[in-house]
């Protein structure tokens, strides 16, 4: 199997994640106490449950990243149960409290990522081994595509081109083992197959919207080929 990702550019990733958290931190400051409660595209979740996980994503990151910078086992992800209800109580906060919590745990987990050196360690990220520097990188897709749920004006065509070559190569490796039709992408940067069965289809467009419709955020006809398939939302 093709592994896509390999290692990305760090120096890079040093300036696309930033600015992706900022813009979204930039848009978040004027969500309402009433829309952070509203429903997002996300079944089940509204604007604060976005934020909730976005908060304690940055802050797994974080611990992952200060454990292998002092040589210590990787903390235990918490179990699903753990995660629903962390997000279900943050969940309930306000405006405010939700905006200084995602402000502060993006802010923690820029501070780590800056102190890394040992970026040729290996992390498990997704039940799969890396290397260091996807940390960055899974936390840029973070970001963006939750910037995308967020149901605001953002979308796949206002990521960086550079960094959306990047953000598909990590949902492909994400995918490799998911249940979809034999697919040939093609896009900007690359081309790669993806799926287990049934007749090659090709699916074509740019990377942003190649990654965005693989992570189930964008419309079948938002790409070429794809003959009204949509992936699953890619959590």
């Amino acid at each position: 199997m093709t592994h896509y990702t390999g290692s990305p550019p760090v120096e890079d990733l040093h300036r696309w994640k930033p600015e992706a958290t900022q813009r979204l931190l930039g848009y978040t400051i004027g969500i309402s106490d009433e829309d952070w409660h509203t429903p997002s595209p996300l079944p089940g979740w509204s604007r604060a449950h976005l934020a909730t996980h976005l908060a304690r994503n940055a802050d797994h990151l974080r611990l992952i990243a200060e454990a292998v910078e002092a040589g210590r086992p990787q903390p235990v992800p918490p179990s699903r149960a753990e995660r629903l209800a962390e997000l279900e109580r943050g969940a309930d906060r306000g405006g405010l409290e939700l905006q200084i919590d995602l402000d502060t745990a993006a802010g923690a987990l820029q501070q780590s990522i800056e102190r890394l050196t040992h970026w040729d360690s290996t992390v498990r990220l997704r039940g799969k081994d890396w290397p260091l520097a996807v940390v960055p990188l899974a936390r840029l897709h973070e970001v963006c595509i939750h910037h995308i749920d967020l149901d605001c004006e953002f979308g796949p065509d206002s990521v960086d081109p550079a960094a959306a070559a990047w953000l598909l190569r990590w949902v492909l490796d994400l995918l490799a083992d998911a249940d979809l039709p034999t697919l040939r992408i093609e896009a900007d940067s690359l081309v790669a197959e993806l799926g287990k069965g049934g007749e090659l289809r090709t699916v074509s467009g740019s990377d942003a919207r190649l990654w965005a419709w693989l992570s189930g955020r964008l419309p079948a006809d938002g790409v070429a080929g794809a003959g009204g398939l949509q992936p699953p939302l890619l959590a």
